[in-house]
């Protein structure tokens, strides 16, 4: 399981009820039913991950996040996830805003595109970069919302969201520890725990 997925986990309470939206192949459903004794839907677009959901018995809606979320009533979960995939999103301003209204709180991951290596890469090749994290080029890559842990939590304040745990992950244990001292230069994704307050 990817390092971002384990803390997701921490930050999901037993027996809650649980939306990820571009759940993918269901991995963290699954590992949530497991770990934390979760009821958990996932919304997919993709037939392929669809399928492998059906397969491994995990609850799944097709639908296109992009199409909105409108027919989901107002804190209808207890935490809504998504995972690497706010930045292919259309209007992720939206997206975040929408999660915050289904569920009482919310938790996304996404890569970070201030990580020393993009930089250096942009700084060197002047070419946008390719990594294992984002491996497509410019002309064929599914992320079209590029963002910084800076840029992230500028948002946040803006919309007034309240940040309950914030963490970035590193994939080799000898950069994590640069990660936690300086999180927009040497965190490679980024991990939010957020909820909003409504009057």
């Amino acid at each position: 399981m990817r390092i971002d997925l384990d803390t997701i986990q921490s930050y999901i309470s037993t027996d809650s009820y649980v939306l990820d939206l571009a759940c993918g192949d269901g991995n963290l459903l699954l590992a949530l039913q497991k770990n934390k004794n979760i009821t958990g839907v996932g919304l997919e677009n993709d037939p392929d991950y669809i399928s492998a959901c059906i397969k491994s018995g995990v609850s799944v809606i097709e639908h296109d996040l992009n199409k909105g979320l409108h027919h989901i009533n107002d804190k209808t979960y207890d935490t809504v996830v998504m995972t690497l995939a706010l930045q292919a999103m259309q209007k992720p301003d939206v997206v975040l805003e929408e999660m915050l209204r289904i569920g009482k709180e919310c938790i996304i991951t996404f890569p970070n595109f201030a990580h020393w290596k993009a930089r250096w890469h942009l700084l060197i090749h002047g070419r946008m970069p390719v990594s294992d994290l984002m491996p497509y080029e410019w002309y064929n890559t599914p992320n079209i919302h590029f963002c910084t842990i800076k840029d992230f939590e500028i948002l946040c304040k803006e919309k007034n969201i309240t940040i309950l745990n914030n963490t970035v992950v590193s994939e080799k244990g000898s950069s994590q520890k640069l990660a936690e001292l300086h999180p927009n230069l040497f965190g490679e994704t980024a991990i939010y725990h957020l909820t909003k307050s409504h009057s």
